[in-house]
């Protein structure tokens, strides 16, 4: 069912919900009744009824269970119900079980499906605990298959009926739903509360000195005092304005002159440059930059040294792996440090060590989540045969292992030449046309079979690059396999405005940049550097993002599971002090970019 457009104050809803709820319509029966605590009991007196009185008991029987944690049984009871002389009332308490039961199994479609019966037109005639219930569940549902704004609709519509910890908790859902937005979707929506959350959430999202970010949150809440977040800020929030803002004065950018990549590197400066730039035209409060050449350096302790003695609070970089591995060794380091890459070494890094860069294996973790959510179960993988393609792998392979899922095969790709052979081997098309030929020999006759591939696979995992996409795609449709979704990285994505029409369909992970065109930061990059229109443009993006996260990373490290909204993703700190990021999901639709919204429908 759609949610309804939210048209009456919150104040008059209430009011409504509950005359409504006062006055039940008698045509749609009465609610199955759970003050039961005997389970056996209630099932053994639920065969001695007849009818309706029997589908009550057996209904509140379901409940029970599911409220004793016996989420099988309980299913199991409900599955056995015959609801077709059901009353809407019974019908509405069933279907909100069931997606109760479907939720907690990571069935997010089953839900949606249960909660769009038709007994739900009558739900707001039905007492008050049972609307805040099926309520919940609703909002839970378009949660778990990525439609937050929607979500986040659902709570604040409920939000005047609850009380206690529920209401407490329903605000901070609020919240976090509206803070995992794309900014795409944080405009104003007309709905007078939701787009005071979206105003607030935009100005939490702001790039800035924390001192800047304070001040407006202090000034938005003064201007919106009805408002039920200014009325109790979200936790985070709350915390952010606690915090002692303790502004950058001096900081040190580290860089190489001279490097393997250094287009790469003169991306990184002018994207951290463009950044600076727009603080200051903006009247923010920025700091002085100190320029420092990794390139040239005896020792990193020798540009501490002369780090601290130039007064550097803070150190950008430096970008070399190595050098970045070195510091992850140390027990400590005199300066505060966002480095631009990761250390390969895995150990604790110092307090003082930040790291920060465009790991694959976010991007491997998204994928594996968007299929996850999907009702994807079965996986194959295609991957570079090269240490990056196993890194992106293992990142892979352990967190769909997590979730829940199954990776049956992989394949190492290399040569194109070798590449249908491969996908074969991947679907098990030679043994099918072994078995084939088999046939053919003990019948003594030609058959006009064509191969079967394996059935089990749901989606193929992909890294690779967009040379490597472009062959993969028609050979997979060759092979019999063009059915089966695809599920790739962003390393697909040559950045190109015109897309090559062979990768069309083709779902990814990407960064806002690619996405997010009418950024004001992104149009100014891209003004003074044309080149950054194309596949380069993640590294213009990066050097910006870093520059809000010197900024930033005070309320990141101080503020559990606080985020800031960047080029490059949604960035979070981990509790190794990297930066994670949080993509957009996105397809090749009409050789152009696609964003996508929500799961795929069945």
């Amino acid at each position: 069912m759609k949610t309804p457009l939210r048209v009456l104050s919150t104040l008059c809803l209430s009011a409504f919900l509950v005359a409504c709820a006062s006055s039940p319509n008698k045509t749609l029966g009465e609610l199955p009744t759970t003050q039961y605590s005997d389970l056996d009991k209630l099932l053994l007196q639920a065969s001695q009824k007849n009818d309706n009185q029997a589908l009550s008991l057996y209904l509140a029987a379901a409940d029970l269970a599911w409220q004793q944690n016996q989420a099988l049984r309980a299913r199991k009871i409900l599955e056995s119900i015959d609801l077709s002389q059901a009353t809407p009332a019974q019908q509405i308490f069933a279907k909100t079980l069931e997606a109760e039961l479907a939720l907690a199994r990571q069935q997010a479609k089953r839900a949606l499906k249960a909660l769009e019966h038709p007994s739900f037109v009558h739900l707001n005639e039905m007492p008050l605990s049972q609307q805040i219930r099926s309520q919940l569940v609703r909002a839970q549902m378009y949660q778990d298959i990525g439609q937050p704004l929607t979500a986040a609709r659902e709570r604040i519509y409920i939000a005047p009926l609850l009380d206690g910890q529920q209401a407490f908790n329903n605000h901070q859902q609020i919240w976090d739903l509206l803070t995992s937005l794309p900014r795409v979707q944080t405009k104003d929506t007309g709905e007078a509360i939701m787009d005071g959350w979206l105003a607030l959430l935009r100005i939490s999202q702001a790039p800035g000195a924390l001192v800047q970010q304070q001040m407006n949150i202090s000034q938005w809440t003064l201007q919106n005092p009805s408002h039920p977040a200014a009325q109790q800020l979200p936790e985070a929030l709350a915390r952010l304005q606690q915090l002692e803002a303790d502004n950058i004065n001096s900081l040190a950018l580290l860089l190489p002159s001279k490097d393997p990549n250094q287009g790469v590197v003169n991306a990184l400066r002018n994207g951290f440059f463009a950044a600076h730039y727009l603080a200051q035209a903006s009247g923010e409060h920025t700091p002085t930059i100190h320029i420092y050449d990794s390139s040239s350096i005896s020792s990193m302790d020798a540009f501490y040294q002369q780090a601290l003695a130039d007064g550097v609070e803070l150190v950008v970089g430096p970008w070399e792996k190595n050098l970045v591995t070195q510091l992850a060794k140390r027990s400590q380091l005199p300066i505060t440090t966002l480095a631009l890459n990761y250390a390969d070494s895995q150990q604790q890094p110092p307090q003082q060590l930040f790291q920060y860069g465009l790991a694959a294996e976010d991007e491997a973790r998204v994928a594996a989540d968007r299929a996850w959510a999907d009702g994807m179960r079965r996986a194959v993988a295609l991957v570079p045969k090269n240490a990056w393609g196993e890194r992106v792998l293992a990142a892979f392979s352990a967190h769909w292992q997590s979730l829940g899922g199954e990776l049956l095969a992989t394949q190492h790709i290399d040569r194109p030449t070798e590449l249908a052979g491969q996908i074969a081997e991947l679907f098990q098309l030679r043994a099918s046309e072994q078995r084939a030929k088999q046939l053919e020999k003990t019948l003594g006759t030609k058959l006009a079979a064509q191969p079967a591939r394996r059935q089990d696979i749901d989606f193929i995992f992909l890294a690779a690059t967009p040379q490597q996409a472009r062959h993969i795609k028609p050979t997979l449709t060759f092979q019999y396999a063009g059915d089966v979704p695809i599920y790739a990285t962003s390393a697909v994505n040559a950045g190109a405005v015109e897309v090559d029409p062979e990768l069309n369909g083709l779902q990814f992970s990407e960064m806002p940049w690619f996405i997010e065109s009418d950024d004001a930061t992104r149009q100014h990059i891209t003004h003074h550097w044309p080149q950054a229109l194309g596949s380069m443009g993640r590294f213009y993006a990066m050097g910006a993002d870093a520059y809000q996260l010197a900024n930033q990373l005070q309320q990141l490290s101080a503020i559990p599971n606080s985020s800031a909204v960047g080029l490059t993703g949604t960035l979070q700190l981990s509790p190794e002090q990297r930066i994670q990021r949080t993509l957009y999901w996105a397809q090749f639709s009409n050789n152009r970019i696609e964003q996508l919204k929500g799961v795929q429908s069945d």
